[in-house]
């Protein structure tokens, strides 16, 4: 009888943790939704009325902190909102290639304006709970993610390619933000020469390739692993060709099994943008791991000096 009623005690418990959980979820994605609604002056006075609120109960350093980061949120948020309007314009409209070019491009938009809403959700968690625990850790991961905010939202307002250089901006700050979370199981290694930074480069797939490294092959294992990019130029009979490698020693990959959404974007933005003059190549290295390389026509940026 006693057993009977442990029992039922522990599935309550765990019904409770899970609809604990699900409220969470679902009022992080209406504070994310509010947010990408509200008006900034609506906004605005909100935090005003808040920071007045806190200053007798000395919170006002929290809350300017989390004022910093809904400001962030909704610029986010609001270009979420606009890429995924643009997307489904750009659906209604598709029929022919160059609509289909265009759909792409709307859906690809949508996808960097996402920022990872669940990593960027993570980061701050990570931070609220080292300020109790750790603060210059604490300090050093706000700054990263500063960093990580400011190479990325002018990709999202951007139209067209990139530069190399950008992409290796925002991966430095993005492996920085995860080299805290992951401590001493990861390790990273960037090799992009100086003259390769002003290659045109499409936006968010060298992020892509990164992610899916940690996320497939470095978390699963224990004990973490490294991540070692690398960027080269050749010159072939069909011009000069951009390599760039992503590679880890993780738990590898099924052969068998296809390529992922972010595998498949990249796939068909590489063949809508360069057609058969670029590739996706995933390999299995003798030693372990993952290789992801992406050959694609070097074409320097003659403006990028004041774009790097």
């Amino acid at each position: 009888m006693a057993f009977s009623r442990t029992k039922k005690g522990t599935r309550s418990l765990f019904a409770f943790v899970g609809e604990v959980g699900d409220t969470a979820r679902t009022l992080w994605w209406n504070f994310f939704d509010w947010l990408a609604q509200v008006e900034w002056r609506k906004l605005a006075v909100i935090a005003l009325v808040a920071l007045m609120l806190s200053a007798p109960f000395r919170l006002g350093e929290s809350v300017a902190m989390f004022i910093v980061f809904s400001v962030g949120l909704k610029v986010l948020a609001g270009g979420k909102r606009r890429a995924e309007g643009e997307a489904r314009v750009a659906e209604q409209q598709a029929g022919t290639e160059t609509l289909e070019r265009r759909l792409v491009e709307a859906q690809m938009a949508a996808l960097q304006a996402q920022v990872e809403p669940h990593f960027l959700f993570n980061t701050l968690a990570l931070i609220g709970q080292l300020i109790e625990t750790d603060p210059p850790q604490a300090a050093k991961i706000h700054a990263h993610l500063i960093d990580y905010l400011r190479a990325t939202l002018p990709q999202m307002r951007a139209k067209g390619n990139g530069t190399l250089g950008r992409q290796i901006e925002l991966s430095r700050a993005y492996l920085a933000i995860m080299q805290a979370r992951m401590r001493e199981r990861l390790a990273v290694s960037i090799d992009v020469p100086p003259d390769l930074l002003s290659a045109s480069f499409p936006p968010m797939m060298l992020q892509t390739l990164i992610e899916n490294a940690i996320k497939h092959g470095l978390e699963p294992k224990v004990e973490g692993g490294r991540i070692d990019i690398r960027a080269s130029a050749s010159s072939t009979a069909a011009g000069n060709v951009l390599q760039i490698e992503v590679q880890d020693d993780g738990v590898g990959f099924d052969v068998h099994a296809g390529d992922g959404l972010g595998l498949t974007n990249i796939r068909e933005r590489l063949r809508l943008l360069y057609g058969s003059r670029a590739q996706l190549i995933i390999e299995a290295p003798l030693d372990g791991g993952a290789r992801a390389i992406i050959r694609m026509p070097f074409a320097p940026d003659i403006f990028a000096g004041s774009k790097l």
